[in-house]
């Protein structure tokens, strides 16, 4: 792994009066986070969380045959990028050209722009690193002519030849971006091909946007999505738009992946199909928003368990004010808290090593910039100031953008070494 980033004071959480230090040395120095040995607010990563996910998508892909190409929009991590594609990902996905050029840097060679590119410097940007690269290949979204138009337009300014590589995108009404009717996909497609700016490689959609964590639901609309797709590519193959020897085909947010498995399998065209999953925030997972709609894709698998959540942000109780409720240095500047609240999973009273999980009933009701309000029964189990309590999150992409970097942790929370973010 490429750890040869410095930490130092301007690391948040990183103790003030520690020398610099490397990432890859900070294992040697015996901290530990419950021994006081790293500031609060502390966001960490459990290394035995990690490798389990790791290797569990891996070999989901692998049994579904279909390859693998994580959002690293989740993490932004140039650390665990290269441990995805380590771990066998044919790939990696970015939403932007910014986020791309760091996958790059960590060794990416195909990638997915799962996002349409749209501005000069942009396009300037993936030229740019196509011309530094010979071995790289990467994908971007097309949803309109216009869009197409001012690729063709920046191309002919720029005397750019080479044809860029474009998937179509399929949407859903009311929702973001992507085609919303055959008639109009097919249309496009057929310009991409007639183009000499880009070519054809595929299609694409995300099916996030319609699950509601409702098994029958989600399946029923995933599967309305997929009939769609399907019948798009069937018709560009017919006409003979596809410009590579096989066809990509690419869908997977991080909660119904599994339905969208068909899809990535489609059978019957004159070429192979490259199906391909593009889910990220299975790294780490959550203790949320995924870890529902995950017990729901366990139940449609037929699996005990899947994913294990690896990001906790750990904080100490500050103030006890009033009873029932208790201050934690921790808030919207160190935690995720778009889609609900944190949830207090662990608790180490002060001066211990050990870290139970929390009394039932302990909740976070609200946030500010720096402080958690946590809730708990004054006649049960009460918190004291200088405990700490690690708190679970929802929605990992939210949490990783406030640090720019995290420590790696064992199960007894000794730090063995850490990450780094570049948002």
């Amino acid at each position: 792994m490429s750890s040869n980033f410095i930490l130092d004071h301007r690391c948040k959480s990183y103790p003030l009066k520690a020398a610099p230090c490397p990432a890859s040395e900070l294992g040697r120095k015996g901290w530990n986070v419950l021994a006081g040995d790293l500031a609060y607010p502390l966001a960490v990563l459990r290394s035995s969380a990690l490798t389990h996910n790791l290797a569990w998508m891996r070999d989901f892909a692998q049994r579904k045959g279909v390859a693998l190409a994580p959002h690293g929009k989740t993490t932004m991590s140039p650390e665990l990028f290269e441990q995805q594609l380590q771990a066998g990902a044919w790939g990696l996905t970015f939403a932007t050209i910014y986020q791309l050029s760091v996958g790059v840097e960590a060794g990416a060679r195909r990638a997915i722009i799962a996002n349409q590119v749209v501005c000069d410097a942009d396009l300037d940007g993936l030229q740019t690193l196509l011309d530094r690269h010979a071995d790289l290949r990467v994908w971007f979204l097309v949803d309109s002519l216009g869009q197409l138009a001012l690729i063709e337009d920046w191309a002919v300014r720029r005397k750019i030849t080479r044809r860029l590589d474009t998937l179509v995108e399929i949407g859903v009404p009311g929702q973001r971006t992507g085609c919303r009717t055959l008639e109009d996909a097919v249309t496009l497609a057929q310009a991409i091909a007639r183009s000499p700016a880009v070519q054809l490689g595929g299609i694409e959609c995300y099916e996030g946007g319609v699950a509601r964590c409702d098994s029958e639901h989600d399946a029923r609309e995933v599967t309305a999505l997929v009939r769609r797709v399907t019948e798009v590519t069937r018709q560009c193959d017919q006409q003979g738009l596809f410009a590579d020897a096989e066809i990509l085909l690419t869908a997977g947010g991080s909660a119904v992946f599994d339905l969208v498995v068909p899809l990535l399998r489609t059978q019957g065209l004159s070429k192979p199909v490259l199906g391909v999953l593009r889910s990220g925030c299975y790294i780490t997972h959550d203790h949320g928003n995924y870890q529902r709609f995950l017990k729901h894709v366990e139940q449609r698998e037929g699996l005990d368990a899947s994913l294990r959540p690896a990001l906790e942000v750990w904080a100490m109780v500050q103030s006890v004010p009033e009873p029932g409720l208790a201050l934690l240095t921790a808030g919207r500047r160190d935690l995720s808290y778009d889609l609900e609240m944190p949830v207090p999973v662990r608790w180490a009273r002060r001066g211990e090593r050990s870290a139970p999980d929390v009394p039932a009933g302990w909740t976070i009701s609200a946030l500010n910039d720096q402080h958690a309000y946590l809730r708990f029964d004054p006649a049960g189990t009460k918190p004291a100031v200088g405990d700490r309590v690690a708190l679970g999150i929802s929605h990992p992409c939210t949490t990783f953008d406030k640090w720019r970097w995290l420590p790696l942790v064992d199960d007894n929370f000794a730090v063995t070494g850490a990450i780094s973010t570049r948002f």
